[in-house]
């Protein structure tokens, strides 16, 4: 009797095929395509707010809608764009969309009421200011 060992990575019939499709979902165009996008952010709190930046170039200001329903601050974007030339019959037109939700949960100690945005340079800055009662208080303590 004799043993054939098969090669498991490979099941396909033509190795030809499978490195093509491989290398056709590994294209980096492809993967851009398919993968969902959504902006990095930062965030951090100093003793009178929290600061959120939110990475997202290519859009403008107006693109953007900011949201705050009870404690839940909601941040998306849409962006629609038709490339057409006029003068020309074509038989193909491309379109770009893209759009993305961005959501956080504001703690207690945030004032709702005191929220500033700007968009500079690809970066979307929201400062939330914190309320009176939870900025760190220092004083001295005196001893008796």
């Amino acid at each position: 009797m004799t043993l054939v060992k098969f090669n498991n990575k490979n099941r396909s019939v033509n190795p030809f095929f499978s490195d093509v499709f491989d290398s056709f979902l590994n294209d980096s165009f492809v993967a851009d395509r398919l993968a969902t996008r959504v902006p990095a952010v930062n965030i951090a709190e100093t003793e009178n707010e929290f600061n959120i930046e939110l990475a997202a170039p290519g859009l403008k200001k107006e693109d953007f809608k900011i949201n705050l329903d009870k404690n839940v601050l909601s941040i998306s974007a849409e962006k629609k764009a038709e490339n057409v030339e006029e003068g020309k019959k074509y038989s193909k037109k491309e379109y770009s969309y893209n759009s993305f939700v961005r959501s956080f949960t504001l703690p207690e100690s945030a004032d709702q009421n005191n929220i500033e945005a700007e968009y500079v340079d690809g970066i979307l800055k929201l400062n939330v200011a914190k309320k009176e009662e939870a900025k760190i208080q220092s004083r001295e303590i005196a001893i008796k």
